[in-house]
């Protein structure tokens, strides 16, 4: 970490980023944190985490999510965004602006990040590229002697994650998947009710997404655009064209790039779901659906329900509907666990509500803070910061991570052996002990993938 002492955040300072956030519904949600944390506000929050010594923060992949946090860790007494790279030279140009108006210092423009990890300057690398950039770029950082802050999901296939758990322990550096619930106070609280046997032995838990996503059409390869460094943009994946349907989300859909609605969001809720029912590796999986809306260039299921069972402790199941908005239990997203005396429901945001088996409300913990579960680029800036902060302590103090490499592999995996199902057709035996795949060599093909010519990511 950079040794360097930095003057203590000012209250002008201060004033400054109050302003910028009350610009937002989200941001604005920030100085009611009373309600999490008594007596929360701006210059309590200045004192508690405070301290003098900045972490220096370079972020990969701006253009949607990685521009929220980019602003967000810009948001941040304890740190500064020092670098913005990206292979898009108008997200880059935006995000540096932007960063530059809320810490009154402007980041370095770095379109290749590798560059960015050259500067002894640099902390951590905020990883927010595309899903086939996430190991790899990860792994980069962590050779520089980098602390990561890595996008859900941590990898793009299985083989990438176990490689960053072996990197991780080689380096031993701080790697903090992007699974940010894991430090909402409601979402933690919703947790220990869950463990303390508040609905008693839970033994089935039940996850969600809905959306209304418009189809993507059938695209047509043409020129890379002038402001694009496609080269850069595909890495380690092996060439493709270039096609006007694919930059900047719709990358998502194709499994060369993307990894699907399962692992885009269905992370979210099938982490919560094996952190409620404490839960490492499942022993069967099964997966059915496809896609059904749109005749497109889509490859992903647009609507798929993932069922995994984990021996005698139970099973979980994880339904995902791309094209089809209607909620269920009244939330475009959200976790059910069913235990021998009740359920516990946790919805979009940072709140949950207990049932007895006769369906009565008998606790109802109420959401605090804006959440908008549907918005792609920054649905949740106030409660984030929680998991930063947790981030920042686990590199100052030493802190446990809330959401280290490790959970975070196994709950990526959770989706990503789903995926694997879907595209096999077929019911997948799993070893308990690691998560592998049992006796079905077309499956076990997909655990990891081939790389481009020289960008293999390695120990």
């Amino acid at each position: 970490m950079n040794k360097k002492k930095t003057k203590p955040v000012s209250d002008s300072q201060l004033d400054s980023r109050r302003e910028f956030l009350k610009k937002s519904a989200t941001g604005a949600a920030l100085f009611s944190l009373g309600g999490i944390l008594p007596g929360f506000t701006p210059k309590s929050y200045a004192r508690i985490i405070g301290a003098n010594e900045k972490v220096h923060v370079g972020v990969m992949g701006v253009n949607s999510r990685g521009f929220a946090l980019a602003s967000n860790f810009a948001l941040q007494p304890n740190a500064t965004v020092v670098s913005i790279s990206d292979v898009d030279s108008r997200a880059a140009e935006k995000c540096i602006n932007a960063v530059k108006d809320i810490q009154q210092v402007k980041p370095e423009n770095h379109p290749d990040f590798r560059k960015a990890l050259e500067s002894k300057d640099l902390d951590v690398l905020v990883v927010a590229a595309p899903d086939h950039w996430h190991a790899p770029a990860a792994i980069l950082a962590s050779k520089a002697g980098k602390h990561v802050y890595l996008e859900k999901p941590c990898s793009h296939n299985p083989n990438e994650g176990e490689l960053l758990i072996k990197v991780q322990k080689k380096y031993g550096n701080q790697i903090q998947m992007g699974n940010q619930r894991r430090s909402w106070p409601n979402v933690a609280e919703a947790i220990r009710e869950v463990h303390s046997g508040a609905i008693g032995r839970v033994y089935y838990a039940k996850g969600w997404y809905t959306n209304n996503r418009e189809s993507i059409g059938v695209g047509q390869r043409v020129a890379a655009p002038a402001w694009l460094n496609y080269d850069l943009w595909q890495g380690p994946a092996p060439r493709r064209p270039f096609q006007d349907n694919l930059i900047h989300y719709n990358w998502h859909w194709f499994w060369h790039w993307g990894t699907g609605e399962a692992l885009n969001n269905g992370t979210h809720m099938l982490d919560l779901m094996r952190w409620g029912m404490q839960v490492e590796y499942p022993t069967k999986v099964t997966s059915a659906g496809g896609r059904y809306r749109y005749q497109d260039d889509w490859e992903t299921p647009d609507t798929q329900v993932i069922n995994l069972e984990f021996g005698d402790k139970g099973a979980m199941s994880w339904e995902g509907r791309s094209c089809n908005g209607r909620t269920i239990e009244d939330s475009s997203v959200g976790v059910i666990f069913y235990g021998e005396k009740g359920s516990v429901q946790i919805d979009s945001g940072n709140s949950y509500k207990v049932y007895d088996l006769k369906n009565k409300l008998v606790k109802d913990v109420k959401n605090n803070i804006a959440i908008d579960a549907r918005n792609k680029m920054n649905p949740s800036q106030a409660l984030d910061s929680f998991h930063f902060q947790n981030f920042f302590d686990a590199i100052k103090k030493g802190s446990a991570l809330n959401s280290d490499i490790l959970g975070g592999h196994q709950s990526t995996l959770l989706a990503q052996l789903g995926n694997i199902a879907q595209r096999t057709g077929g019911t997948l035996d799993v070893d308990s002990r690691n998560g592998h795949i049992l006796n079905n060599k077309a499956a076990q093909k997909l655990w990891g993938r081939a790389y481009e010519k020289g960008w293999e990511p390695t120990l």
